[in-house]
């Protein structure tokens, strides 16, 4: 029987990236804001490597460039895209409690899921669920706009510009990495739904006709991807989406699902757009969208394969599968570890002298400064070993170095494995391609 053990419990994951620095509450000093979380030191450091393995995975190739749009758009953006008239949640409140609900998650001939009480809902209505702010001085409605709730019109609005300039021809692609905003009514579990989150998305046009295509090779890139991150394939599952639950722009979408301890979530959209989005911006802006193919001499509005991944979700989905539990329970053997990917670890090594003596840290400081100059590391020299070689255990760090008294002598240093916590004795001249064949992504 194994000895390892996964994920049970949501609150222990949150327990532990408050203890080691992964995620904090935002202003939790004041008692929180709902939803909103920050970055710690750790967290900051995996969510930027898995932010920069997305985008090497998609501007390295031949016909996908990148861009960075701004947050704030022309509100006739919103209008173009449907965002303005269409995109709202049904709500309802319970006049006991003031617990406010979807009404499309809450049977309402039954009691108050919070407060018990019976026949207490207010009538169903529609929440829009943009954020307003006034670009301006002035606060009226003609300088109002809105936190962009989702980076996608970013791309689309930039398309001629990207394609002449780049000088483009079809089939191409357009990344970016960037916040969102959506005033959710029901957010929650951790950094899973948030008001404020980071989208990794990638618009890819084709010509009409071709979109089914595309969209089975994206497919399978994508999946690839995650694995490639290291979660497990039992842990993700596909969930295509049914004729009747398609967004009015698609003619096709699947999704990529992982298994959360609250059960199976949505982690990746990849949908078939149609050429909806660069029809609607030419109705309303006016300009002209169309691709130019001069070699066959056509003229058409490209169709649209997108692959829309939330980097918070995707940073939960890391955190969730990298959490293991060994030997629970022996309080000389039990362990807390974050088996994370190498190239995600937010630390890669970790100098660790084995006591404080002034010959053991100049020959420990030396070893940080050569290592550190390549790798993220830390110096660590609090506490007895087994307590620093477990902190950086939770941390997920794949390789610690220590510096002993026979390092002295014979100039070679230990390395342990996170994984298998095996120790191996290598030359202190040989550390840096010891670990150059270990960090092989």
């Amino acid at each position: 029987m194994s000895n390892e053990s996964n994920l049970k419990s949501m609150s222990d994951l949150v327990a532990l990236c408050k203890q080691r620095g992964f995620v904090f509450q935002s202003s939790e000093i004041y008692g929180g804001l709902n939803s909103c979380w920050d970055m710690g030191p750790y967290g900051v450091e995996l969510k930027n490597n898995l932010k920069a393995r997305w985008w090497k995975s998609m501007t390295l190739r031949q016909d996908v460039v990148g861009i960075d749009a701004s947050i704030l758009m022309h509100p006739t953006v919103w209008k173009a895209s449907g965002h303005v008239d269409g995109f709202s949640d049904p709500m309802v409140d319970c006049k006991v409690c003031k617990e406010r609900f979807r009404a499309d998650n809450i049977d309402m001939t039954k009691p108050c899921p919070k407060c018990g009480s019976k026949e207490s809902y207010t009538d169903v209505r529609q929440f829009n669920l943009m954020f307003k702010t006034q670009m301006g001085a002035m606060e009226d409605t003609s300088s109002m706009v809105y936190l962009r709730p989702e980076t996608a019109q970013g791309i689309f609005v930039n398309f001629l510009n990207v394609q002449t300039t780049m000088r483009k021809k079809l089939p191409f692609g357009i990344a970016q990495i960037g916040k969102a905003f959506r005033n959710e009514i029901t957010p929650g579990n951790f950094i899973f739904r948030t008001r404020e989150f980071e989208q990794m998305e990638m618009q890819y046009f084709v010509k009409p006709g071709t979109q089914k295509e595309s969209m089975e090779q994206w497919k399978e890139t994508r999946w690839k991807w995650h694995v490639e991150n290291g979660l497990r394939a039992e842990k993700i599952k596909w969930a295509p989406h049914g004729p009747d639950s398609l967004a009015h722009y698609a003619d096709a979408a699947t999704d990529i699902e992982y298994e959360f301890p609250m059960g199976w979530g949505e982690m990746e959209g990849i949908h078939s757009r149609t050429d909806f989005d660069l029809k609607q911006h030419q109705e309303f802006s006016g300009k002209n969208m169309n691709y130019v193919d001069q070699v066959n001499n056509e003229k058409y509005l490209p169709y649209v394969i997108e692959t829309s991944v939330g980097a918070d979700r995707c940073l939960l989905a890391i955190l969730c599968d990298a959490y293991r539990l060994e030997n629970a329970g022996d309080p000389d053997k039990e362990r807390s570890v974050m088996k994370f990917h190498p190239a995600l670890a937010p630390i890669k090594t970790a100098i660790m002298p084995l006591s404080k003596k002034s010959e053991l840290e100049e020959v420990s400081n030396k070893l940080f400064e050569d290592v550190s100059a390549n790798y993220k590391s830390e110096y660590d020299v609090a506490g007895s070993i087994g307590k620093r070689y477990r902190r950086q255990d939770e941390i997920g760090t794949p390789y610690c170095i220590t510096v002993d008294f026979d390092t002295l002598n014979d100039h070679a240093v230990t390395i342990r494995s996170r994984d298998t916590m095996t120790q191996e004795r290598i030359g202190i001249a040989n550390v840096q391609n010891y670990l150059k064949d270990k960090f092989k992504f």
